[in-house]
This record gives C-alpha cells, structure tokens and sequence, in this order.
C-alpha cells in the first residue's frame, strides 16, 4: 500500500466570500501519495458542495510537486469568488509538502 500523508493548505478568502465568515480562512485539505507525489483526495472549505466537488475533479489525480499547472488549471476553469484563495492554499499546501518531502529524504526507516 502507498505511503500517504495529510497536507493543509490556507489562504485568506474575500470578506464578501460566505467562507469568511462560515470558517475565516480557505483551507484545502489533501491526501498526498508520497511515492508518487499524487493528490488521492482533496477537500476544501466550501459554502455549496458542488464546489467541492469541481475542486476535486481539478486537483484529484495530479501531482502536488507540479504546483504551478495545479495553479493554472485553477485559474482556468474555477471562476468562483475564492479562485484567489484557492490557488493561494494550493500553493501553501504545496510548500508544505515540498518541506514535508525534501526534510524526509535524509531519513531511514
């Protein structure tokens, strides 16, 4: 079975957004195969669940090590108040797994 971490991501969502005020901040929630670097899951903070569902469809199956095509693709096909805050979690999400992944590499098991 793959290895699989948990990685989060933030970003601050307009204050006109029905996320700022539900949960204060975007987050983007991903389960990330550490063999491969492949999204498995996603998840994010979302006010309709048909947006969680197209989040999933745009980030579900992708590389998180390929952050600025996932960036790209969200600015092209996600045209919701939060893309900005979208794209910033992602990016924040991929930091940290980049951080996760590079610290991890000098380690045994």
């Amino acid at each position: 079975m793959a290895r699989t971490i948990y990685v989060t991501g933030e970003a601050k969502s307009p204050s006109n957004n029905p996320i700022t005020s539900q949960y204060g901040l975007f987050f983007v929630g991903l389960v990330v195969d550490t063999e491969t670097h492949a999204i498995l899951r996603a998840d994010c903070t979302a006010a309709l669940a048909l947006t969680v569902e197209f989040v999933r469809g745009l980030l579900e199956g992708r590389s998180l090590l390929e952050e600025d095509a996932l960036v790209e693709t969200i600015i092209d096909r996600y045209h919701g108040s939060s893309q900005r805050a979208m794209t910033a979690a992602v990016r924040s999400a991929a930091a940290k797994y980049r951080d996760l992944v590079d610290g991890s590499a000098g380690t045994t098991a």
